[in-house]
């Protein structure tokens, strides 16, 4: 399995996991106002557990865009660049991201860790928040990874997003691209 796979494989399996987790909190949600508008009884915690897991998707999201590509874009005058000026563009651009993600990633391991000395809890079940913000913070460590697998296909001059390119094949190079 090559390089180009993998990494791939890889999202697709993040993708999977934000996925799953949006589906938990749909269900958690509908349930909960079923439950509270139906049989006045809602669901213990849907509020804190759907914000917290929606969070979780957020991030596992971030970390699937970090490494396809394939969120909104304003790069007027980047397509009007030589391709070599544009490729250096995104390769700047990708690494402030990946400077941004970092430090996401040490503040959401701070809280992490906060919340799990103080003893930080949900309201009605009393659940431990630390897990769901671990999961959070998890989500950011990913998209370190595929952030900087990004800019490693970036420079070596096989990941770009030009606009004649689709979002899954600028990922699975099959040609050379002009640097």
């Amino acid at each position: 399995m090559n390089f180009f796979h993998f990494l791939g494989r890889f999202t697709l399996g993040i993708e999977k996991i934000a996925g799953g987790l949006l589906a938990i909190v749909t269900v958690l949600i509908v349930l909960s106002s079923i439950g509270r508008y139906v049989f006045a009884l809602p669901v213990p915690d849907a509020f804190d557990i759907s914000r917290f897991l929606i969070g979780a998707a957020i991030m596992w999201g971030f970390a699937s865009v970090g490494y396809r590509g394939s969120h909104i874009k304003v790069d007027l005058f980047v397509e009007m660049m030589p391709s070599r000026v544009r490729r250096i563009c995104d390769f700047v651009a990708w690494t402030i991201l990946w400077a941004f993600a970092i430090l996401l990633f040490w503040k959401m391991s701070s809280r992490v860790a906060g919340a799990y000395a103080s003893g930080e809890a949900t309201f009605d079940l009393r659940l431990p928040a630390w897990p769901f913000l671990a999961l959070i913070a998890t989500g950011v460590a990913v998209s370190i990874i595929t952030i900087g697998a990004r800019i490693l296909l970036i420079g070596a001059g096989r990941g770009g997003l030009d606009p004649h390119e689709s979002a899954d094949t600028a990922t699975i190079p099959t040609r050379r691209e002009d640097v």
